[in-house]
């Protein structure tokens, strides 16, 4: 097969025309919305199941995007083939649920297929269309109207503007629904465990520390032979000095060690006690790790000490444990 010559600037001068196209898309949305919406956004809040998506070709696309945003923010929704839905997936919608339709121009052969059976379950029916005169339109107890002026694309054929108008109005109904749930940081957090937000909201420094039989620690009394031993030991590059009844009382680092040698003392006479930096920081184990990263960055410590609700050494945590859990 082949192509006439490729023209740099006209691929430049179509994006430029398809970021024109598509703005002026959503700008007309705008223009368009009206008290329907706010009345979709309510009718889904008091929506005892959940919202079935539907849409076929690009707009099943979109449909699949907006039930998965739908999902983590708080409406509990799922998408459903209208080709599939009239080969049994329509036992999967019950009348408790919403289904909200997605079709440019409102006549979509498979979608107003199963119109009458949905009317006959008694579903509410919410339409996302360009076709506010269509068979979907007439049928439906809500109209969204994703009208757009024309396509991004120069044939003005393939789905490109409506789409996007499509989309952004997924994303309007997802947004008021999650402001009108009061859903907050910590609910999104639960829905997405494995994101960076979900490790930031959900890991706790217990979860990420080095326990107590990894932490480097010694008694007062501990001779700097004795603490480099249990430092080299264990590798944490600091160790605790603790009170006999597990009280943490100082810290002592490499960094220490370096100052201590450059100062020219005698290092064979110190002990723990005469070399420590006293009442270091700590976190508590019930503590969010992220918390931990940012004491760290504040005070511009590599390590931290863990105690628990009695003040007692039960971990230790540095910067490379908390890249390892991907919580920095």
């Amino acid at each position: 097969m082949t192509f006439p010559a490729f023209n740099p600037a006209q691929a430049l001068q179509l994006a430029h025309q398809t970021f024109e196209i598509e703005a002026q898309a959503l700008l007309g949305l705008k223009q368009q919305i009206s008290p329907t919406f706010a009345e979709v956004v309510e009718k889904i809040l008091h929506t005892r199941g959940r919202v079935v998506v539907m849409g076929m070709g690009k707009a099943g696309h979109v449909g699949r995007k907006i039930a998965a945003t739908l999902a983590s923010t708080g409406t509990p929704a799922m998408f459903v083939h209208p080709a599939e839905a009239s080969h049994g997936d329509l036992g999967m919608i019950k009348a408790i649920d919403l289904v909200l339709a997605i079709s440019n121009s409102g006549e979509s052969d498979e979608i107003n297929a199963i119109l009458p059976t949905l009317i006959r379950l008694g579903v509410p029916l919410v339409a996302i269309t360009g076709g506010i005169h269509s068979s979907l339109a007439k049928h439906a107890h809500f109209v969204l109207n994703s009208a757009v002026t024309r396509e991004a694309c120069p044939l003005n054929l393939a789905p490109t503007a409506s789409t996007t108008a499509q989309m952004a109005m997924g994303d309007a109904l997802a947004v008021a629904l999650l402001d009108a749930r009061g859903f907050k940081e910590n609910d999104f957090a639960v829905s997405h465990p494995g994101g960076a937000l979900g490790r930031r909201l959900l890991t706790h420094v217990s979860d990420v520390m080095r326990p107590l039989h990894e932490t480097p620690k010694v008694l007062v009394n501990a001779s700097l032979a004795q603490i480099m031993k249990e430092m080299s030991a264990k590798g944490l590059g600091a160790s605790a000095v603790i009170s006999p009844d597990n009280k943490v009382l100082g810290i002592f680092t490499d960094g220490d060690l370096r100052r201590l040698i450059e100062s020219g003392k005698e290092l064979l006479s110190l002990n723990a006690e005469k070399i420590m930096k006293p009442a270091p920081q700590t976190i508590y184990a019930s503590a969010l790790a992220v918390e931990a990263a940012q004491l760290m960055e504040e005070f511009r410590i590599n390590s931290i000490l863990v105690v628990n609700d009695k003040e007692e050494l039960v971990g230790s945590l540095n910067t490379h444990d908390l890249l390892r859990a991907k919580v920095i």
